[in-house]
């Protein structure tokens, strides 16, 4: 069957090609998916690697290569319409309202739980790693957790408030180094359950609830604030909510470190794929977007960006992925190994085009007394533990 002309021209542009012999071409094996790619566009993408209706060997690359040319724009007056009538929802409804906030909770975080056990570090970090100094995924998350404690300046008996914590890698990482006390919450129960049998020992404290509810459950203030990769889920509708909530909680004299992916440009656009599949609701800041959010709210002390990274992340948790299968494919099918794969590696892409971002951006607020110094690890430098004791001791450490 002939591949379309809108189809060959956007492959063209990417230099991409239908059926050809380098590792980023689509290799196609049921004709039906021109159809389906010119009424559904990336949605259809997904949805025919999953159910095996083409391959590519390094669909990390081809992913790359469809951003950078703009492979993602609607293809046809129906995948318009379909876009145009998300953006209205957008617009009319509130995807991340109150009632909805715990939906990517249970459709993405509580699946089988050895899944995130065999693709992640054993500190069960599920965001970007810092691959500065490190050449291995459970030296990147050990360093960015690291950094994130020290761009917060934690200092003993300090409270820190995690918000989406996770596994509680980094609540257990600042209370074990860092001698605080840590309140953590989550839209995931498989989560919350997790803290509580695994870091009992630790003075952690997890509510299963959204950032929304906190204040009515602890209505004290807290010293410093985190959120690592919580962020993308709030949508710019409640952008003032969120950063309200966190103004309210914080200390006058506190920090606040948001992690967060972010998008090189301001758009409506989000892919349909992992908005129906992985992240529902999920919509990406851009910087003016971000910022917005903040004014009359919170200080800009810092912004670091170091995106492409998470490529490198992505490809570390495929490839442990793709290592523990033989221990899950038994519970699991051959779909499921696709969809995982497609998920990582397409993600992977879309940092590597550059299109997303990973940002590190430090808060305080305007009353705040003193300075802020930035903090950039040089590139030579290895994290020690001395550095980590240093810190528990309240003696400044180098950076």
């Amino acid at each position: 069957m002939p591949v379309p002309a809108s189809l060959a021209a956007i492959a063209e542009a990417a230099d991409v090609r239908f059926n050809g012999d380098r590792p980023w071409d689509l290799r196609v094996h049921d004709p039906r998916l021109y159809g389906a790619l010119l009424r559904q566009g990336s949605l259809a993408l997904g949805n025919g690697y999953v159910r095996g209706a083409w391959d590519c060997e390094q669909l990390d690359e081809l992913i790359c290569r469809l951003l950078r040319s703009d492979g993602n724009r609607p293809l046809s007056l129906r995948s318009s319409l379909a876009e145009l009538a998300r953006i209205l929802r957008d617009q009319f409804s509130n995807p991340q309202a109150l009632r909805r906030s715990f939906v990517v909770g249970y459709r993405h975080y509580d699946i089988d739980p050895r899944v995130y056990a065999a693709m992640l570090d054993p500190q069960m970090v599920y965001s970007c790693g810092y691959w500065r100094q490190a050449d291995n995924l459970e030296a990147a998350q050990d360093h960015k957790l690291r950094l994130i404690c020290e761009k917060l300046e934690l200092r003993p008996g300090m409270r820190l408030l995690d918000v989406g914590c996770g596994w509680g890698s980094l609540a257990a990482y600042a209370a074990r180094h860092y001698g605080v006390e840590v309140v953590g919450i989550t839209v995931s129960a498989q989560q919350a359950s997790w803290i509580g049998e695994h870091l009992a020992e630790l003075p952690i404290r997890v509510e299963l609830c959204d950032y929304r509810q906190l204040p009515a459950r602890d209505p004290g203030r807290f010293d410093r604030i985190a959120s690592v990769g919580m962020f993308e889920h709030v949508g710019r509708r409640n952008d003032a909510a969120f950063f309200g909530t966190l103004q309210r909680l914080l200390h006058p004299d506190g920090l606040v470190l948001l992690h967060t992916i972010g998008s090189a440009c301001s758009t409506r656009r989000t892919d349909p794929w992992i908005d129906r599949y992985i992240f529902p609701g999920g919509r990406l800041p851009s910087a003016s977007q971000l910022a917005v959010g903040l004014e009359g709210r919170f200080l800009i002390e810092d912004w670091e960006n170091f995106g492409l990274d998470y490529d490198r992340t992505l490809l570390a948790w495929w490839q442990n992925f793709e290592s523990a299968w033989p221990r899950l494919e038994n519970d699991s099918t051959p779909e499921f190994f696709r969809f995982w794969r497609y998920y990582l590696l397409s993600c992977a892409g879309f940092f590597r085009s550059r299109q997303g971002q990973l940002w590190q951006v430090v808060l305080s607020r305007p009353e705040r007394s003193g300075s802020y110094q930035s903090l950039r690890p040089a590139r030579e430098e290895e994290p020690t533990s001395a550095q980590h004791d240093a810190a528990i001791e309240g003696q400044p450490c180098s950076a």
